[in-house]
């Protein structure tokens, strides 16, 4: 009895988290549907209305190719948060120069976590309440757990260079 109440308490728990991964709620301070907590990169990009400068930016920024180069022998081991708003346009432009830039370091989509905030730039289940999120997007890098650096709103030079700047610790 005991071994089935234990499964029974699992799969609640399973079913309970899948329904808050890509959650969308109307959002009544942007008063339009958001996507809300964690999320994944294809449902994220596939959010109408993220898609729709998602689809024009990712092809079009042309990370530079020495930056990238310097990038690659040192992503490996890196895990990355990515907190945004789908409402938002830096998100909206900055997320897909992002991933263009991870994509050609080499960063494995494992390695990246999406969480999605509303328009007070909070999310549930306390995901982002020890990040210190002010504005957004966030890029939150890590290794072995320990926090290296983040890019806030933008960029200070560029996306790459201000991520080769934090993973070389300068």
């Amino acid at each position: 009895m005991k071994k089935i109440l234990t499964a029974i308490f699992m799969l609640i728990a399973i079913h309970s988290s899948a329904q808050n991964l890509n959650k969308k709620t109307q959002d009544p301070t942007k008063n339009k549907l958001v996507m809300m907590n964690q999320c994944t990169r294809d449902s994220l990009t596939n959010f109408p209305e993220f898609k729709t400068m998602y689809d024009s930016q990712y092809p079009s920024y042309n990370p530079d190719s020495t930056t990238i180069s310097k990038l690659k022998p040192v992503a490996e081991g890196l895990k990355l948060t990515i907190v945004l708003g789908t409402w938002c346009g830096d998100s909206k432009l900055q997320v897909p120069h992002f991933l263009k830039v991870l994509d050609q370091t080499g960063v494995q989509e494992k390695d990246i976590t999406f969480i999605c905030v509303d328009g007070h730039k909070k999310s549930e289940n306390g995901l982002i309440d020890n990040l210190n999120i002010e504005r957004v997007p966030t890029f939150i890098v890590t290794k072995k757990g320990k926090e290296l650096g983040r890019i806030i709103e933008s960029p200070k030079d560029t996306l790459e260079n201000d991520f080769l700047t934090i993973v070389s610790g300068k």
